[in-house]
This record gives structure tokens, sequence and C-alpha cells, in this order.
């Protein structure tokens, strides 16, 4: 009965703008503003990014809220929306479901970087991103965790260190990217809440998956030659032979 119940009272929320960076600040100020789940992200294309959250009815419309006006700060705002109680055939169909975000999370698990400040840089067109990137992980100490690509020419270099070295490479991605070509969108988080971690994408690279182990593979055992062995000399023995002669037996 309070499953139901739970289920009744349930909503999500979506917020959708046109940069990563801003979806990521978006996602990561609806979770620590209220008791929601972050489900995930979906790109369309073209730029657009929504951020999909899930929980009790009041803390969705406060999430989204507050997401709204984040998205706003960074004049990325595209829509926002609140659903609730929400059929089970929406869930099933589109990727919002709660199942397929605990799967994604017990698939890959963390990486060699969790639980740093992530930095992000956003250019239209690739040369400046990866130029801006170059520039970043010269000037101070940080990893390249991985690089977005969400249409319209945006593509997002991250990467992850501390919280001081990641301004500092932000800074100097940002005159590199200019330099370059077109700088769309920036972002620094000190601190990333779970969720978030388990949505950001990263390289193959750093994930941290268990060690092989090693293949037994069947030992060929190599047969002995069957040695010959000598049966003892059998021993002569005469036999008398008769032989009838002229009706005579002779021996």
């Amino acid at each position: 009965m309070k499953k139901r119940s739970q289920t009744r009272d349930s909503a999500l929320g979506l917020v959708s703008t046109k940069s990563f960076p801003a979806i990521v600040g978006t996602a990561d100020m609806m979770l620590k503003s209220a008791e929601v789940t972050l489900v995930g992200y979906e790109k369309i294309g073209g730029g657009h990014c929504t951020a999909i959250v899930r929980g009790p009815i009041a803390d969705v419309r406060l999430a989204v809220e507050e997401g709204a006006k984040t998205a706003e700060q960074f004049g990325q705002l595209v829509s926002k929306l609140v659903i609730p109680r929400p059929m089970p055939n929406l869930e099933v169909i589109f990727p919002i479901g709660t199942r397929l975000a605990e799967v994604a999370q017990q698939q890959r698990g963390y990486s060699r970087l969790s639980n740093r400040a992530i930095g992000l840089l956003e250019t239209r067109g690739f040369p400046a991103m990866v130029g801006g990137a170059d520039a970043m992980l010269k000037s101070a100490d940080v990893q390249l965790a991985s690089y977005e690509t969400i249409g319209d020419g945006l593509c997002t270099a991250i990467i992850r260190g501390s919280i001081a070295n990641v301004a500092v490479a932000i800074e100097a991605g940002m005159h590199e990217a200019e330099r370059i070509g077109e700088l769309h969108a920036v972002m620094v988080i000190p601190r990333l809440l779970e969720d978030l971690e388990h949505a950001l994408p990263v390289a193959s690279y750093w994930l941290d998956q268990p060690e092989r182990l090693p293949m037994l593979m069947p030992t060929p055992v190599k047969e002995k030659q069957r040695e010959l062995v000598a049966l003892p000399e059998l021993q002569k023995v005469e036999f008398p032979i008769r032989k009838k002669i002229e009706g005579k037996e002779e021996v």
C-alpha cells in the first residue's frame, strides 16, 4: 500500500538547455536543491540537452524551478516541464525509468577520477575544443576525463582535478579556445553528487575494471613410449615320432 502511494505521489521533472555545461550545472543545482534522483540526460541534436529527475511532486517542482533559474543565468534555458504521476507506459517507452539508471550505474561504477572537481569547456568546432583541452592539460595538474558532442557543432572537453587546478586550467582553456575558434560555455563544479557522477561520460581508460583471471589452459601430457617386454625363451622339448615301416613300428 505504501509503494502504491509513493508511485501516485511521484513526478518527473525536465529542464532543457542548448549547452552541455549548462545542462550539467542545471542538473547539479536540481540535485542540491531538493530530494530528487537524476535519471539521466537526453541529447536530441542541434545542441539541445535535457536533464531528467524524478521524486516526490513537491521536490520535483522545486528542483525544476531552481534548475531553470540556473539555466537562465547562463542564457541557455529552452524549456522546463513537471509531470505529476506519470503513466507507467510513459516510463517504459522513454529513457526515464529508475531501473535503467540503476543498471547504468552498476555497469560502469566509479572511475579513477571520481570525487574530484570537474571543469567543462564547450566550443563550437572541434579544433577549438582540442586546442583548449591541450592548453588546460599544460597549464595545471588536471586530467582530461572525456569529451561530449551535442550537435550544432558544439563539443565539450571535460577535465577533473582539484578545484584550484580546474579553475586555472579552465581559464587557460578559454583563452586558447577563443584564439582558435568560438568559445560557447564553461562550467566548474567543486563537488559532484553521486547521481551526477554516474551520469557524466568518462573515457574507458579511466574506468576501474577488475583484473582478468589467468586463462587456464589444459597442459598437454606427453605419453611415454611403450617399452617392449622380452618374453622368456620357451624350453625345447623333444617328442618321439613313431613311423610305421613295413608293418613294424620304428621309434
